[in-house]
């Protein structure tokens, strides 16, 4: 236990059935919620960090943080980049010690998406690290990157074709998911998940995991969706636990920024114990 490879976490997940939430993180006491939370429930998690976290605090500091907080950790965890198209990025995180990234290759063309993920898992497996790719955009802006407008979907040939080529180790493919908040329940080509699974054995990604029905998620995780992303409900959860707060301390006059921290990391860790709840990765750790 403890920090492991990606594999390690999503290929039991997908055998015995089980989602593992993957969760992006925003700052210090984010991580060490989600972490909170997966220990209290033993979980597997995947921390999760955008590409405009790691500029934004510093791919040093945020791996030292990242350290520090696992040191000891008896709970399998992993640290894994998401979405992010800059391979210098890529190979600035691998060098730090990241042991998973997503080259979202998505706004290329296939043939080119494929010859620079094949360069970023070759790259990846010289530092021990694993690769999640995709070829087709998720839905949504998400820290700056993707679009509001849905790519077409490539063939199932194309799809596994790019699995099977780039040996990736795990895949996002577009299924009617987005990012961000769902205005209405997604209408989700599930059979999808399914052929792709059975015809390449590689564990899929859902993105877009906030907003879903319980029964959908059951349903895709049944399928091989070994990986859940949780982004937006982060977000939402932290600041509208911030404003909370804040409002309640405004109305007091007691400014006690301790008791505030206190207070969103419960929430913060609450939140990622639901998932792991919803998903069935309780009592998952070895």
């Amino acid at each position: 236990m403890g920090v492991v490879t990606l594999k390690e976490i999503v290929d039991p997940a997908m055998r015995d059935g089980y989602g593992v939430p993957a969760i992006n993180i925003v700052n210090d006491l984010t991580l060490e919620s989600v972490l909170a939370g997966a220990v209290e429930r033993r979980s597997p998690v995947i921390i999760q960090t955008s590409v405009k976290t790691v500029k934004s605090i510093g791919s040093d500091t945020l791996y030292a943080m990242w350290k520090a907080m696992t040191a000891g950790i008896e709970v399998p965890v992993c640290l894994h980049l998401d979405h992010c198209p800059e391979r210098a990025v890529i190979t600035e995180c691998l060098d730090k010690g990241w042991n998973s990234v997503l080259f979202d290759g998505s706004t290329l063309p296939v043939e080119e998406n494929l010859r620079q993920v094949i360069e970023v898992v070759a790259e990846a497996r010289a530092h021990g690290a694993h690769v999640e790719g995709e070829i087709e955009a998720i839905k949504g802006v998400e820290d700056d990157v993707g679009s509001d407008e849905e790519s077409k979907r490539q063939s199932l040939d194309v799809s596994v074709n790019f699995v099977e080529t780039s040996g990736v180790d795990v895949f996002a493919p577009s299924i009617g998911n987005a990012h961000g908040v769902y205005s209405k329940t997604p209408q989700l080509d599930e059979q999808r998940v399914t052929d792709l699974v059975e015809a390449t054995g590689v564990p899929i990604a859902l993105h877009g995991g906030t907003g879903l029905t319980d029964e959908q998620f059951k349903d895709l995780i049944a399928r091989g969706c070994a990986k859940v992303n949780v982004s937006t409900a982060l977000k939402v959860t932290y600041m509208k636990s911030n404003l909370a707060f804040l409002k309640e301390t405004e109305e007091k006059g007691k400014w006690d920024p301790p008791s505030l921290f206190r207070h969103v990391a419960a929430d913060v860790t609450a939140m990622a114990e639901g998932y792991v709840d919803r998903f069935g990765s309780a009592g998952r750790a070895a």
